[in-house]
This record gives C-alpha cells, sequence and structure tokens, in this order.
C-alpha cells in the first residue's frame, strides 16, 4: 500500500521540534556534524507541509555517519542508505507515521546548497512560498494523498524556484 501525502497548515512548533531533535543529533554526532539545518516546508514560516521535520546534517566524511548508525537507531532513526540520493546517508525516524527525516551529506555536496538555497529564497519571498503552499495543497486533495502525483506535481515548480534561488543567493554574494 502507498503511503498518502497530505499537507496540514503550518504548526510554529515545528521549530521547537526541530530543535529539541538538534540536541539529540548534536550529542550523537558530536563532532562528526558540521552543521545541522532544518529544512524542507517545516522550516518555511506560513506554508503548508507534510508534517515531518526534514533535517540535514553536514559532516566531513560519510563514513563517520555510518559508524553512527547503531546510536541513530537508539533515537528511532532507521538507516535507508542513499535513499536515491548519491552521496547520501538518509533516515526515517516514526515509523510509518514518521515524525522525522534526516539528510546526511558531507558539506561540498551540491545538495547542500541547494536545500538551504530553497528554504532561504522560499523565506525570503513569502508570495513564492505561497505559490509552493497553495499547490501542495492542490494536489495532496486533488490527488487523494496519491504519493506519485503528489510528488511529480511538485516537480516543475520545485526546479523552477531552485534555478530562481541559485540566482538570488549568488545576487546576495
Amino acid at each position: 500500500m502507498t503511503r498518502k501525502y497530505f499537507v496540514v497548515d503550518h504548526n510554529p512548533l515545528w521549530l521547537e521540534q526541530f530543535q529539541t531533535e538538534e540536541k539529540l543529533l548534536k550529542e550523537v554526532f558530536d563532532k562528526a556534524a558540521v552543521n545541522i539545518h532544518h529544512i524542507g516546508s517545516t522550516a518555511i514560516p506560513s506554508i503548508k507541509a507534510k508534517p515531518i521535520i526534514d533535517i540535514l546534517i553536514e559532516v566531513s566524511a560519510l563514513i563517520e555517519v555510518d559508524q553512527l548508525n547503531p546510536k541513530l537507531l537508539e533515537l528511532g532513526y532507521e538507516a535507508k542508505g542513499e535513499n536515491g540520493i548519491a552521496q547520501r546517508r538518509y533516515f526515517q525516524k516514526g515509523g510509518k507515521r514518521r515524525s522525522h527525516h534526516l539528510h546526511c551529506f558531507i558539506s561540498d555536496h551540491p545538495e547542500v546548497e541547494r536545500h538551504l538555497n530553497f528554504r532561504d529564497y522560499l523565506i525570503a519571498h513569502p508570495e513564492k512560498a505561497m505559490e509552493y503552499s497553495d499547490l501542495k495543497h492542490r494536489l495532496s486533495t486533488e490527488n487523494g494523498g496519491d504519493r506519485e502525483a503528489y510528488l511529480s506535481g511538485k516537480e516543475p515548480l520545485i526546479k523552477q524556484f531552485d534555478k530562481e534561488a541559485e540566482m538570488w543567493s549568488r545576487s546576495l554574494k
């Protein structure tokens, strides 16, 4: 059975949930973590999101992450390997009722900059954030939460915003 994708109104507690998890992850990762970031829609104020906290951890070496798998499992994180993105370590927490996604990349991996640019661009451009939020809401309700329809429906706008976010980020430097 395919998981259903539904979005909900922004919850101000998502930031607190990230901060609580960040403290736990700092203890586990210690010096292996270069930076820990709240990413994804739950990190963008006022937009609808799946109620899953996305966390990106920059590391200096993926082998260090692999060695932490037992400790992460104690926190409830199930290792999923690269899970479709080369040179990533991906973890899910919460079983079938996922609460957190953890993405680990070496600091210079292009996905780090892409995720941070996307988040920061939508925070800086609330009208774009609302456009994205409205699309996600429409896709999740029109298709009865069908995961594939939701993901493929978001893809063109995400690609457009990724390009805009990259150009915007360059303009700030």
